[in-house]
Protein backbone atom coordinates (compact mmCIF):
# COMPACT_ATOMS: atom_id res chain seq x y z
CA UNK A 1 0.00 0.00 0.00
CA UNK A 2 1.27 3.44 -0.90
CA UNK A 3 2.49 5.63 1.97
CA UNK A 4 4.33 8.43 0.17
CA UNK A 5 3.08 11.75 -1.10
CA UNK A 6 1.45 11.59 -4.55
CA UNK A 7 3.52 13.91 -6.74
CA UNK A 8 2.60 12.87 -10.31
CA UNK A 9 -0.62 11.73 -11.95
CA UNK A 10 -0.44 10.92 -15.66
CA UNK A 11 -0.88 8.02 -18.08
CA UNK A 12 1.34 5.84 -20.23
CA UNK A 13 1.83 7.61 -23.56
CA UNK A 14 1.95 5.98 -27.00
CA UNK A 15 5.56 7.06 -27.62
CA UNK A 16 6.62 5.24 -24.43
CA UNK A 17 5.53 1.82 -25.72
CA UNK A 18 8.31 -0.41 -27.04
CA UNK A 19 8.52 -3.48 -29.30
CA UNK A 20 7.40 -5.69 -26.38
CA UNK A 21 4.07 -3.86 -26.20
CA UNK A 22 4.66 -2.25 -22.83
CA UNK A 23 6.29 0.87 -21.36
CA UNK A 24 10.00 0.96 -22.22
CA UNK A 25 12.43 0.81 -19.30
CA UNK A 26 13.86 4.24 -20.16
CA UNK A 27 10.40 5.77 -19.77
CA UNK A 28 10.13 4.51 -16.19
CA UNK A 29 13.38 6.41 -15.54
CA UNK A 30 11.93 9.50 -17.30
CA UNK A 31 8.90 9.45 -14.99
CA UNK A 32 11.15 9.11 -11.93
CA UNK A 33 13.26 12.02 -13.24
CA UNK A 34 10.07 14.09 -13.32
CA UNK A 35 9.73 13.00 -9.69
CA UNK A 36 13.03 14.69 -8.88
CA UNK A 37 11.74 17.88 -10.53
CA UNK A 38 8.57 17.68 -8.40
CA UNK A 39 10.62 17.05 -5.27
CA UNK A 40 12.68 20.17 -5.97
CA UNK A 41 9.54 22.26 -6.39
CA UNK A 42 8.06 20.81 -3.18
CA UNK A 43 11.08 21.96 -1.19
CA UNK A 44 11.20 25.37 -2.89
CA UNK A 45 13.76 24.96 -5.66
CA UNK A 46 12.02 26.29 -8.75
CA UNK A 47 13.42 28.16 -11.79
CA UNK A 48 13.39 31.51 -9.98
CA UNK A 49 15.12 30.10 -6.90
CA UNK A 50 17.82 28.47 -9.06
CA UNK A 51 18.45 31.69 -10.99
CA UNK A 52 18.51 33.94 -7.94
CA UNK A 53 20.55 31.63 -5.69
CA UNK A 54 22.73 29.63 -8.07
CA UNK A 55 21.62 26.47 -6.25
CA UNK A 56 20.13 23.23 -7.52
CA UNK A 57 19.98 19.49 -6.88
CA UNK A 58 21.81 16.75 -8.76
CA UNK A 59 21.01 13.05 -8.77
CA UNK A 60 24.10 11.25 -7.47
CA UNK A 61 22.86 7.67 -7.57
CA UNK A 62 19.72 5.86 -8.66
CA UNK A 63 18.47 2.28 -8.42
CA UNK A 64 15.32 1.24 -10.31
CA UNK A 65 13.39 -1.97 -9.71
CA UNK A 66 10.92 -2.99 -12.42
CA UNK A 67 8.05 -4.88 -10.83
CA UNK A 68 5.20 -4.98 -13.38
CA UNK A 69 4.42 -4.01 -16.96
CA UNK A 70 2.70 -0.73 -17.74
CA UNK A 71 0.47 -0.67 -20.84
CA UNK A 72 -0.68 2.02 -23.27
CA UNK A 73 -2.99 4.65 -21.70
CA UNK A 74 -2.73 3.02 -18.27
CA UNK A 75 -3.11 5.62 -15.52
CA UNK A 76 -0.04 6.13 -13.36
CA UNK A 77 0.88 7.78 -10.09
CA UNK A 78 4.27 8.45 -8.58
CA UNK A 79 4.56 8.55 -4.80
CA UNK A 80 7.49 10.11 -2.93
CA UNK A 81 8.86 9.01 0.43
CA UNK A 82 11.86 10.38 2.29
CA UNK A 83 14.21 7.71 3.61
CA UNK A 84 16.79 10.07 5.11
CA UNK A 85 18.43 13.47 4.72
CA UNK A 86 21.28 15.55 6.04
CA UNK A 87 22.58 19.09 5.50
CA UNK A 88 23.06 18.66 1.74
CA UNK A 89 21.63 15.28 0.73
CA UNK A 90 18.20 13.73 0.43
CA UNK A 91 17.73 9.95 0.21
CA UNK A 92 14.39 9.60 -1.54
CA UNK A 93 12.24 6.69 -2.66
CA UNK A 94 9.72 6.80 -5.49
CA UNK A 95 7.01 4.26 -6.22
CA UNK A 96 5.23 4.04 -9.58
CA UNK A 97 1.69 2.73 -9.41
CA UNK A 98 -0.48 1.67 -12.33
CA UNK A 99 -4.13 0.75 -12.72
CA UNK A 100 -5.95 -0.65 -9.68
CA UNK A 101 -3.05 0.18 -7.35
CA UNK A 102 -0.56 -2.08 -9.17
CA UNK A 103 2.95 -1.32 -7.88
CA UNK A 104 4.92 -1.25 -11.14
CA UNK A 105 8.37 0.11 -10.24
CA UNK A 106 10.47 1.80 -7.57
CA UNK A 107 13.40 4.20 -7.72
CA UNK A 108 15.71 4.82 -4.79
CA UNK A 109 17.81 7.96 -5.27
CA UNK A 110 20.49 9.95 -3.52
CA UNK A 111 20.11 13.64 -4.32
CA UNK A 112 22.75 16.27 -3.54
CA UNK A 113 22.44 20.02 -3.12
CA UNK A 114 24.81 21.81 -5.51
CA UNK A 115 26.27 25.30 -5.75
CA UNK A 116 25.90 26.03 -9.47
CA UNK A 117 28.68 28.63 -9.44
CA UNK A 118 31.41 26.38 -7.99
CA UNK A 119 29.93 23.11 -9.27
CA UNK A 120 30.50 21.63 -5.80
CA UNK A 121 28.15 20.10 -3.23
CA UNK A 122 26.69 22.65 -0.83
CA UNK A 123 24.33 22.56 2.17
CA UNK A 124 20.66 23.27 1.60
CA UNK A 125 19.85 26.96 2.10
CA UNK A 126 17.92 27.49 5.37
CA UNK A 127 14.45 27.70 3.79
CA UNK A 128 15.10 24.60 1.68
CA UNK A 129 16.48 22.70 4.68
CA UNK A 130 13.34 23.54 6.66
CA UNK A 131 11.15 22.28 3.79
CA UNK A 132 13.15 19.04 3.51
CA UNK A 133 12.75 18.50 7.25
CA UNK A 134 8.99 19.11 7.04
CA UNK A 135 8.59 16.77 4.05
CA UNK A 136 10.54 14.07 5.89
CA UNK A 137 8.40 14.49 9.01
CA UNK A 138 5.26 13.83 6.95
CA UNK A 139 6.49 11.26 4.42
CA UNK A 140 9.13 8.99 5.97
CA UNK A 141 7.90 5.39 6.12
CA UNK A 142 8.03 3.58 9.44
CA UNK A 143 9.70 0.63 7.75
CA UNK A 144 12.27 0.86 4.94
CA UNK A 145 10.79 -0.37 1.63
CA UNK A 146 11.91 -3.85 0.56
CA UNK A 147 13.65 -2.51 -2.56
CA UNK A 148 15.64 0.18 -0.72
CA UNK A 149 19.32 -0.52 -0.15
CA UNK A 150 19.44 -3.53 -2.43
CA UNK A 151 22.65 -4.63 -4.08
CA UNK A 152 22.75 -5.97 -7.62
CA UNK A 153 24.51 -9.29 -8.02
CA UNK A 154 24.16 -12.94 -8.90
CA UNK A 155 23.79 -15.12 -5.85
CA UNK A 156 26.10 -18.11 -5.98
CA UNK A 157 25.80 -21.30 -3.99
CA UNK A 158 29.17 -22.11 -2.45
Amino acid sequence: MAVGKVIIKDKVRKEWIDYNGHMNDAEYVRVFSWGVDRFMKLIGIDDTFREENGYTIFTMESHVCYLAEMKLDEPLEVHLSMLDYDAKRAHVFYELYGADGKRAATSEQMLMGMDQITGRPAPFPDTIAANVKELAAKHTPEKKPHEAGRVIGIRRNK
